[in-house]
């Protein structure tokens, strides 16, 4: 039995995975016949798919052709801390962790009946660089929400000021009712910690009641 902690699992979605012999002749039948539509291909000739019925995925791989045992994607939070817990049970690994092209950083596990369960992490730091110009911007803010974001900035591994740009790139996105957040629930988790370190006490919409202290 494994000593580590089972660590708290935030699995943000998941995609079974079906093997076919043809990406085509598979597209063909679950756009057409089936009234699913064409989410993603990857690769020139396409070996992998993803096709969306209303907000459910599914993967077509033609890789997973010839085998008979099936396959699950999970996005999760953090890869990594779920393979060293899976690792320490002796979990069997079939394909280690490790950076994708697709902009995950994921690996495989096979489990005891020969089906493949895949975990991963996305990395949005993939893709070409934007060249951009910085410029100074004069800004304030209430003491103990600038620590916090110091802080966050260091358990990011960014820049204040790139946590700061990551901030309101995702604010102004609509997602559903809301706005996108840039935080996943691991990441939210650590930031109610932050909350409490600097004693922060007050909700979202606390900055339209900020009075600023005189200066004695």
């Amino acid at each position: 039995m494994s000593s580590i902690t089972t660590p708290t699992i935030f699995c943000e979605q998941q995609f079974p995975l079906l093997p076919v012999t043809s990406i085509a002749d598979a597209l063909e039948f679950y756009t057409h016949k089936l009234g699913f539509t064409v989410g993603f291909t990857w690769g020139d000739p396409p070996t992998m798919a993803g096709v969306n019925l209303d907000k459910v995925s599914l993967h077509l791989s033609s890789n997973a052709g010839a085998t008979s045992s099936a396959s699950v994607y999970f996005i999760v939070g953090d890869a990594d801390e779920l393979y060293e817990f899976h690792q320490s049970n002796g979990v069997e690994i079939a394909v280690p962790p490790g950076d994708r092209p697709y902009g995950l950083r994921d690996y495989n596990i096979k489990d005891p009946f020969g089906n493949i369960l895949g975990f991963g992490h996305y990395q949005y730091g993939t893709g070409p660089a934007i060249e951009i110009e910085r410029v100074d911007v004069p800004v304030r803010l209430e003491k103990r929400l600038a620590a916090l974001l110091k802080d966050l900035a260091e358990h990011k591994g960014m820049t204040i000021d790139s946590c700061l740009e990551e901030t309101l790139l995702h604010t102004f996105e609509p997602w559903g009712d809301s706005v996108a957040s840039p935080h996943t629930k691991r990441t939210l988790q650590y930031i109610e910690q932050l909350k409490k370190k600097h004693g922060i006490d007050y909700d979202t919409h606390g900055s339209y009641r900020f009075v600023e202290k005189e200066k004695e």
